[in-house]
C-alpha cells in the first residue's frame, strides 16, 4: 500500500524521512525537503480546486492543524478533492478534546469536553472524518497527541529570555511525546495489520507538569532556572492561548498504544528525550557551520 502524508511539517517531514524510498507521497502547500519521497505541492484551501488523485490503494496521513472557525474547513474542503478515497486514514488530533480532567486518568473510552477554540475543531475533525470514512468503507485511526517536544521544539528562547513558568503548586500534570516517538506511533497506525482502527492516546508516559519539564529543558542545556509566577500573576501577563494551556490537567492512560498499537517510547523518561534533542540541535549547528 502506498502512504500519502498530507502536511509536511515538524512531524510530516519525519514520518516522510522514516518511510522506505520511494514509497511515500508528499501534499504540501510550500516547497519542503520530503526526504527523497514524491512531492506535490497543494493549496490545502482552495476552494472548487482541481482533484487530488492519490495512488490506490492508499493510506492517508493527515497532519495539517484546522483551518476555519468552528470546525476544520480545511480538512473538508482537501476530504471532498481526493479520488480515489484512501483505504485508511490516520488523523493527528489532539489530547486536548479531553478539556480540564483535574488531573484524573483519561483513557479512550472518556467522552470529549473540548474547551478552547482549537481543541473544539480538533473535535469537529474527528466527526467529520468519522462519517466521511465510514461513508466510504475506509479505515480510521485517530492519534490523541499531546504536546510535541524535539529538536527545535524545547522552549530554548523562552528559556534564554528569562521567559517565567507556573510555580509548582500551581502547576498541574502533563503530557507529552518525543517527536521521533510521535513518528512510531504515525507508522504503527499507518502500517498495523492487527491494531483495530478507532482512538489511540499517544504519550511518553511520564505525566509531569510544564514547569517541570522547562527547568529539566535549562538544566541540561546549561541555562539558569526559569523564574516562577504563581497562577493569578500569569492570568495577568500571559496570552488566552497559553493560559488554556496551563489550565487544564490531566494524565493520558497510553496502555492502548502500548498494548495494542504496539508502541513502547523510546523516550519514556523525557530527560533522555531532551539530551538526544539538544545533541540533534548541536549536530545540525556542526553541519551547518561546516556547509
Amino acid at each position: 500500500m502506498k502512504f500519502v502524508v498530507a502536511g509536511a511539517g515538524y512531524t510530516g517531514r519525519r514520518v516522510l524521512a522514516s518511510l522506505p524510498a520511494g514509497s511515500a507521497l508528499a501534499l504540501s502547500r510550500r516547497p519542503v525537503d520530503s526526504g527523497g519521497q514524491e512531492l506535490r505541492l497543494v493549496d490545502f484551501d482552495a476552494r472548487h480546486a482541481e482533484p487530488i488523485r492519490l495512488p490506490s490503494p492508499c493510506c492517508l496521513l493527515y497532519t495539517a492543524p484546522p483551518g476555519g472557525d468552528g470546525g476544520d474547513a480545511r480538512l473538508a474542503g482537501l476530504l471532498a478533492r481526493l479520488t480515489p478515497a484512501p483505504a485508511r486514514v490516520v488523523y493527528l488530533s489532539t489530547s486536548g478534546v479531553y478539556g480540564d480532567r483535574r488531573g484524573a486518568v483519561v483513557d479512550e473510552s472518556a467522552g470529549t469536553r473540548a474547551q478552547s477554540a482549537r481543541a473544539k475543531r480538533r473535535v469537529a475533525a474527528e466527526r467529520l472524518l468519522g462519517d466521511w470514512c465510514r461513508d466510504r468503507g475506509a479505515e480510521l485511526y485517530v492519534l490523541r497527541v499531546p504536546a510535541i517536544y524535539g529538536p527545535g521544539r524545547l522552549g530554548l528562547d523562552r528559556l534564554r529570555a528569562g521567559d517565567p513558568v507556573l510555580r509548582d503548586a500551581d502547576a498541574g500534570p502533563g503530557n507529552r511525546i518525543h517527536v521521533d516517538d510521535l513518528v512510531e506511533c504515525c507508522l504503527a497506525a499507518m502500517q498495523t495489520q492487527r491494531a483495530p482502527p478507532g482512538i489511540y492516546n499517544v504519550g511518553d508516559g511520564d505525566d509531569r507538569s510544564s514547569s517541570s519539564f522547562s527547568r529539566a529543558v535549562a538544566r541540561l542545556a546549561g541555562l539558569p532556572p526559569p523564574p516562577e509566577l504563581d497562577l493569578g500573576a500569569a492570568a495577568r501577563t500571559w496570552s488566552r492561548e497559553r493560559m488554556s494551556f496551563v489550565a487544564e490537567s490531566r494524565r493520558l492512560d497510553t496502555r492502548r498504544m502500548r498494548e495494542v498499537l504496539g508502541v513502547r517510547p523510546k523516550y519514556g523518561d523525557p530527560e533522555d528525550g531532551i539530551r538526544a534533542s539538544l545533541a540533534e540541535e548541536a549536530r545540525s549547528g556542526q553541519a551547518s557551520a561546516q556547509g
